[in-house]
């Protein structure tokens, strides 16, 4: 079924698990995450990202997703990830997406505050939830120590001017493959999470390990965003296949496989599992 992040995202938080975020940008990997979570009987979150629109284009991939949505037997949000235009989140929303992340991240603080309240706006009036983030979380071979990271003041602030539905903090994760362990802030987690009521988000966190996840869910991350692992698991499944000597149809199951354990794997790790 159709729904949006205020649909799985309070209970999570109530209950400390989290619900993945799992980009989908064709029909394999839908097709794998939908299954994934009607197999172990959990809500997911799925959609793409404006950067991987030029890997398939939101008037393309909207119509498969959100069928796929209303038709699963769990609870689906379809959601625009890192929305970087006003005019592409408003696209999302005509398309049918039920949910929608602005980030005006490398805005000003007041910027990005008064562009997200905007959003808000008109996303509530289309039903669907609203996703933004403060602080700024970014690309691993760029990321550095001196990266802004998300205080509690701001968070709270923030949440409250916009009333936004979710909110992406930055405390140490980053976009892509890890080069080198992260240092997240849990502390840093505690304090945003004491203050603001608002579920709060993950992001950058393919390749973080079983106990970085754990902590960061114990600590309040109510939903996390993977998508690098997701891919390197499809890469796995079709190389090896193709390697084998496998048809093309026979090795595009091989990564349909893949990427649904991939999926199934932190379903089961981030306690989601059974909470449809």
């Amino acid at each position: 079924m159709l729904v949006n992040l205020n649909d799985v995202l309070k209970d999570a938080q109530k209950n400390r698990y989290a619900v993945g975020l799992f980009n989908t940008i064709d029909t394999d990997m839908l097709q794998a995450a939908i299954e994934a979570a009607e197999t172990l009987s959990s809500p997911i979150i799925i959609g793409t990202a404006e950067i991987l629109l030029p890997y398939g284009e939101l008037a393309l991939i909207a119509p498969s997703v959100i069928a796929a949505a209303k038709r699963a037997k769990v609870p689906v949000v379809v959601h625009y990830d890192h929305g970087l235009t006003f005019n592409r989140c408003m696209e999302a929303l005509k398309c049918g997406f039920s949910s929608v992340m602005f980030d005006g991240s490398t805005d000003d603080y007041e910027g990005n505050i008064e562009s997200t309240r905007n959003i808000v706006k008109i996303a509530h009036a289309f039903g669907a939830s609203v996703e933004a983030e403060i602080g700024h979380v970014g690309e691993t071979d760029t990321a550095s120590e001196n990266d802004a990271l998300t205080t509690a003041e701001e968070a709270y602030h923030f949440t409250t001017s916009t009333g936004v539905d979710a909110l992406a903090v930055a405390i140490g994760t980053a976009h892509g493959v890890y080069k080198k362990k992260p240092k997240l802030d849990i502390g840093r987690l505690a304090e945003i999470r004491a203050e603001v009521n608002t579920p709060l988000v993950l992001h950058g966190g393919s390749g973080l390990s079983d106990d970085d996840f754990r902590n960061c869910i114990r600590n309040g991350i109510a939903k996390v965003n993977i998508f690098t692992d997701l891919t390197l698991a499809a890469t796995r499944g079709f190389t090896q296949a193709t390697a084998e000597g496998l048809t093309y149809l026979k090795a595009r199951n091989r990564k349909v496989d893949a990427v649904r354990e991939e999926v199934m794997r932190y379903i089961r790790l981030f306690g989601s599992e059974h909470r449809a």
